[in-house]
């Protein structure tokens, strides 16, 4: 039996120039499943994105899903795209090891937290504020930088890191401080600040929204002293003032410490994300 992809409707183009199409999987001509292929709205027409693929009950367990994605891959060659990024739900293992087994890198991993009660309260001794219009300035140079940075150290070459921070920043915070929906803050200790962070209102799971935290850092040189988990606890407190019982956060592959700090916190794992390079 032969398992091939069939378009099943025409090349879109949309306006913010992304290329999408559905193609069925089928087995001599028989629909088994369904594949959709964009291109990635962010970085570009040479990253590919698997948005989905199906494979129906009766044909699972034969091979289908392999040889689907293997096709899909040579749909976006066609395409001109370099490499192909998709995103796998955390409990899907049977799709978690086809993905790996295909030679897909993990490149981060969604996570979310369900909301109940006051909260605690922060540590003695620290205290958390707004951030100033002036150290606004100084942080979003730097989180621009750092944002693109993390994303060139995961495969994603410079100039398409940079584009998809700067847009990312220009998009979400497009009235800086006063942009609605949007917390920063910094957290104090000893009256040196330490850290900041960035909450603001976003589809935290399909069809609902929460908080999200976008940016969350401890300054180098007040690490390793908890201040970490006392920013992710105001975060917490940001978002129940807003209403939100989610909150949500991205937190790349390779950061063990944070992965770690967010699972003590009650954080679960909802998709993994991962990219293959298209040689």
């Amino acid at each position: 039996m032969t398992t091939t992809l069939r378009p099943s409707g025409p090349l879109q183009r949309g306006t913010d120039g992304v290329t999408s199409r559905t193609y069925d999987v089928c087995v001599n001509a028989r629909p088994v499943g369904v594949v959709e292929l964009e291109t990635h709205p962010r970085f570009g027409p040479s990253a590919g994105v698997v948005r989905s693929l199906r494979i129906d009950e009766p044909d699972r367990r034969r091979g289908r899903g392999t040889v689907a994605a293997l096709a899909a891959e040579e749909v976006l060659r066609g395409w001109g795209c370099t490499q192909i990024i998709t995103s796998v739900p955390a409990e899907a293992a049977a799709a978690l090891r086809l993905t790996s087994a295909l030679g897909y890198i993990e490149r981060g991993r969604n996570m979310l937290k369900e909301l109940s009660g006051g909260g605690p309260a922060l540590p003695a001794g620290v205290e958390g504020r707004p951030m100033s219009e002036a150290e606004f300035v100084r942080w979003r140079a730097a989180a621009i930088e750092s944002y693109a940075q993390s994303w060139t150290a995961r495969g994603v070459p410079e100039d398409q890191a940079r584009a998809k921070s700067e847009a990312d920043h220009r998009e979400k915070l497009p009235d800086g401080l006063a942009t609605p929906g949007s917390w920063l803050n910094v957290l104090v200790a000893q009256g040196a600040v330490v850290g900041h962070v960035w909450v603001a209102e976003h589809e935290v799971r399909a069809g609902e929204r929460g908080a999200y935290v976008f940016d969350v850092e401890v300054a180098e040189e007040h690490r390793g002293r908890g201040h970490g988990r006392a920013l992710m606890l105001l975060a917490e407190q940001v978002a129940r003032a807003a209403g939100t019982p989610l909150i949500g956060l991205h937190v790349f592959a390779g950061n063990t410490p944070a992965l770690n700090l967010y699972e003590s916190l009650g954080y679960r794992t909802t998709h993994v994300n991962f990219f293959k390079q298209l040689l």
